[in-house]
């Protein structure tokens, strides 16, 4: 549907470089961008009826703070940057899930649907006869939800949030009619939770916009923004009158109560009987053949549906093979997102500029002249870096082709060459850092380059402010990146300690525009209750470079606690110490990885800054695991050798699963040496250090089989 267009939401002069505005266009287009910026913050915040993406909206934000740092005499009153909008979930409690919702490793051509079923042969060894069934459903454009049922009562709705905390909406999700009160079962389960879809239908959503059209209210964009908008209201009562609907498709916690269902066919079928909406386009397949005549039969009949889905989901049919396959970083092995085939279009490259990561990485953008793109406006694409600019010879002002996949950050796919103004010039990429002049160097062997301003340059501060709050790291509601943009600006956080120290500015933050006494005393809680944070979510809010949520996760069970863990750092910067060996033998993390991490605990700066957070937080340790009262939680143990009744992968697993450490190679640390046919020199090294070795069958014996 194509969006509305108004005067506030328009581009008129926004065509024009910052660089090359003369004062009189910069005030004029600061006056457009804010009348357009707060038409926008009301359609979010207030109304649930955004008309543009997050993108553009950010798009908007970017040129109005840009415009006011070449210009600051012409700073309004009213700014954007100076104006705070309400937050959308301030109603809205957390919830804990028992089991984490994770996300969806995605696949989109054929090639990944084969990788897909050759990882699951590989991971649990089976014979080249033995099929893989899996079960095929539409991927639902939606808002994903867990419900919980306890005795068969419907008790508790839940947002997906970052898979770990999600936002209560139990009254919103009670007013789905798809969604059962009571499940229909004499013998209910103590403790339920069902995962599943909320989203609208394409003729509800349509009739709906209708109505709210002749009521003179603002139209919603599209089915998934009008169904995320409805589930999120703070008054039920409001949801209710939205028609949304419900498919449920998955388990979360269940105290074993679906442990005689066999299949995710069977679990299916028990959820229909249960009372809930299951989709009936669901598809039993036995070989990635099967699974891409669906995908196709699917893609063919997608625009007849009547609701919008944007691929196909595939999981692996044996609930038995499911739980040996487990889950990787934040997705399931079992499960594959085959999304749709990218949606393409052409249009103009007018400028290449260059963003500052919170690592120092320069990235350039294409800034485009906006374009539709699969029914959302594109105005930004990647280019990734200087090499692929030069292998494609992008150059500005050349006619591009402009591609969009799912969630996929749009890209620029090639140059349409035959369209390249005459006179055009190869694109030279900056030596120097475009936001505090440092030189931008590139290392041997790297694809980017990198300013080496550090926390000097003013990017990379703000940039490392802005993931220290991020959803991963201390989740601060209310705190998001332009907030932070703005109070970094203003001096009033310049690093993590302050941003818990702001309550010592309350009376100035009030003064702020936009600002008052009730938002500065939400912001203020919201800090407070992130004083005390996991020491994972410490670890990935510090910003290192390649240590992401998975990474920060295996630090902190490997080394427990903030104080050990600086202490092997330490000891660490002298790569022959045994710091060092042991950092780089924790399974998952390599010598470059290694050598980064450390690189972060030897520079003087960032000491200081841990010792200003260690007085204003409690990180906690992580607790020793029990993993059910496993023989081997806490243990360290390494495998060797070519295991017989599973991969080295799913053995792995299985260790982690059940507490265990996994280390990459042998060392006085080591509490097992599992040791399979063909076995090196890790089992002459373990003989050496008096380590236990056992085989394979014993290694069974000890967890259980």
């Amino acid at each position: 549907m194509a969006k509305k267009t108004t005067k506030a939401a328009g581009s008129e002069g926004s065509g024009i470089d910052v660089a090359d505005l003369k004062p009189a266009q910069a005030k004029a287009e600061l006056a457009r961008l804010a009348e357009a910026i707060a038409y926008h913050d009301r359609l979010y915040h207030q109304d649930d009826a955004p008309e543009i993406s997050d993108a553009e909206y950010d798009a908007l934000r970017q040129r109005n703070e840009a415009i006011e740092r070449r210009f600051p005499d012409l700073v309004r009153p009213d700014s954007p940057s100076l104006r705070v909008g309400a937050a959308p979930a301030s109603g809205f409690a957390k919830v804990t899930h028992r089991r984490a919702m994770l996300s969806l490793e995605n696949g989109f051509t054929d090639e990944d649907v084969y990788d897909f079923f050759g990882r699951i042969r590989r991971f649990l060894k089976l014979g080249g006869s033995e099929k893989v069934g899996i079960v095929a459903e539409p991927k639902i454009d939606g808002v994903s939800a867990s419900l919980t049922y306890e005795d068969g009562s419907y008790a508790l709705g839940a947002t997906r949030g970052d898979g770990t905390v999600g936002e209560d909406i139990t009254r919103n999700i009670a007013t789905i009619e798809d969604v059962p009160e009571k499940l229909k079962d004499r013998r209910p389960p103590a403790l339920l939770e069902i995962r599943g879809e909320a989203y609208m239908t394409r003729a509800d959503f349509l009739k709906m916009n209708e109505a709210r059209k002749k009521q003179d209210e603002p139209l919603f964009a599209n089915p998934r923004n009008a169904a995320a908008g409805s589930l999120r209201q703070l008054d039920a009562k409001i949801t209710a009158q939205r028609p949304l609907r419900f498919f449920a498709y998955s388990e979360g916690a269940s105290n074993g109560t679906l442990d005689d269902c066999r299949t995710h066919w069977e679990f299916l079928a028990r959820l229909k009987a249960w009372g809930f909406a299951v989709n009936p386009l669901a598809k039993r397949c036995s070989s990635p053949e099967e699974a891409l005549a669906y995908h196709a039969e699917l893609a063919a009949r997608r625009a007849g549906l009547p609701y919008d889905i944007d691929g196909v989901v595939y999981k692996v049919d044996r609930r038995d093979w499911q739980a040996r396959l487990g889950m990787v970083s934040r997705a399931p092995r079992w499960a594959l997102a085959h999304k749709f085939p990218a949606e393409r279009a052409e249009t103009v490259l007018e400028k290449i500029t260059i963003q500052v990561g919170r690592t120092g990485t320069l990235t350039p953008v294409a800034n485009l002249k906006p374009i539709n793109v699969g029914g959302v406006t594109v105005a930004r694409a990647t280019l990734h870096n200087e090499d692929e600019i030069e292998r494609k010879d992008i150059r500005e002002g050349d006619s591009v082709i402009v591609q969009r996949a799912g969630d996929v950050i749009p890209q620029v796919v090639e140059v349409v060459l035959a369209k390249r103004p005459k006179g055009s010039r190869a694109f030279k990429f900056p030596e120097t850092c475009p936001v505090c002049g440092s030189h931008a160097i590139r290392e041997p062997g790297e694809a980017a380059r990198r300013c080496t301003g550090g926390l000097i340059c003013a990017a990379q501060a703000v940039e490392r402010l802005k993931h220290f709050v991020s959803r991963g790291a201390f989740d601060i509601e209310g705190f998001g990146a332009r907030h932070v943009q703005a109070f970094y600006e203003d001096q009033l956080v310049r690093n993590p300690a302050d941003i818990f120290r702001l309550h010592r500015k309350k009376a100035e933050i009030e003064e702020r525009e936009g600002w008052g006494e009730q938002s500065v005393a939400k912001l203020l809680e919201a800090i407070e209750t992130r004083r005390t944070i996991p020491l994972d979510r410490f670890i990935y809010a510090l910003g290192i470079r390649q240590v992401g949520e998975a990474t920060a996760k295996l630090l902190a069970r490997n080394y427990g606690s903030l104080k050990a863990l600086r202490k092997a750092m330490k000891d660490a910067q002298d790569e022959g110490n045994e710091a060092f060996h042991e950092l780089d033998n924790i399974e998952g993390i390599g010598p470059s990885m290694a050598a980064d991490i450390v690189g972060f605990f030897g520079e003087a700066h960032n000491l200081g800054v841990l010792d200003e957070l260690a007085n204003e937080l409690d990180v906690a340790d992580v607790k020793a695991p029990s993993a059910s009262g496993s023989k081997v939680a806490g243990k360290t143990v390494v495998f060797t050798g070519t295991l017989e009744t599973m991969t080295r992968d799913e053995a792995k697993s299985r260790a982690e699963a059940l507490g265990a450490k996994v280390a990459g190679s042998v060392s006085k640390k080591t509490d097992y040496l599992i040791v399979g046919a063909d076995a090196g020199s890790k089992a002459r090294k373990a003989a050496e250090l008096g380590v236990a070795t056992l085989s394979e069958r014993e290694w069974l014996d000890l967890i259980g089989g």
